[in-house]
């Protein structure tokens, strides 16, 4: 007797398909949103004093090499350059270190949707990459008019008018077009930074809450 011949379950198959589309739509929107979080938007241009592959802009020739990655929206980055910038400084000039610091964006949330972080790190890279003597001045003048967390920040044209203040007149036209204004983010991204400021010695982080590793930087630099 032969046996019944058995017959497609087009419902199973139909939910089965639809299952693997929907699993593929989603492997692009991750994939799509991944590289958009990674995104760093056009490069600059590397330099002697600037790496466009490590977003660092360095100082000093010295053996031991430190580096310093801040948020210019951070306050405990601005009071760790009130409390340790002119040492780093003297030590680079004096070729004790070699000083590389990092502009990244991780605190965009406290800006009111206006991105400063990303915007005063893309302002800083303009600096670095176009006039890297001046980018010292710069920072400096984005830490004293540092804004309080939670409000909008400066404006773009202010950011402007400090480098300008800095004698950065090139990059004023980069950062009014905040041409480089995804760098910091991405950079963040590409060393893992999630707190400011952060502080390598010789590659090493260190733990700026812990006595004996603040003490490696002071002894350093002193």
């Amino acid at each position: 007797m032969a046996q019944a011949q058995s017959k497609p379950n087009w419902f199973v198959i139909g939910i089965s398909a639809a299952v693997v589309v929907v699993l593929i739509a989603l492997g692009v929107v991750v994939v799509w949103m991944n590289n958009r979080a990674t995104d760093g938007g056009p490069a600059p241009a590397s330099s002697k004093a600037f790496s466009a592959e490590t977003g660092a802009i360095s100082f000093g020739t010295g053996k031991d090499k430190v580096a310093v990655f801040v948020d210019f929206q951070c306050p405990v980055c601005k009071n760790f350059e009130e409390q340790f910038g002119p040492s780093l400084e003297k030590a680079a000039e004096a070729n004790k270190i070699t000083l590389s610091y990092h502009p990244i964006a991780i605190l965009d949330r406290y800006s009111q949707n206006t991105e400063y972080s990303s915007r005063s790190a893309g302002a800083a890279v303009c600096v670095a990459s176009q006039e890297p003597d001046k980018y010292l001045a710069f920072a400096q003048l984005l830490f004293d008019n540092q804004p309080e967390e939670n409000t909008p920040g400066l404006e773009t044209s202010q950011l402007a008018d400090f480098a300008k203040q800095a004698g950065a007149d090139k990059s004023a036209s980069c950062i009014t077009d905040e041409t480089y204004k995804k760098f910091g983010a991405a950079q963040a991204d590409s060393h893992q930074i999630n707190a400011t400021p952060t502080v390598e010695i010789n590659g090493k982080r260190l733990d700026l809450s812990n006595q004996a590793d603040l003490q490696k930087l002071v002894k350093l630099i002193s």
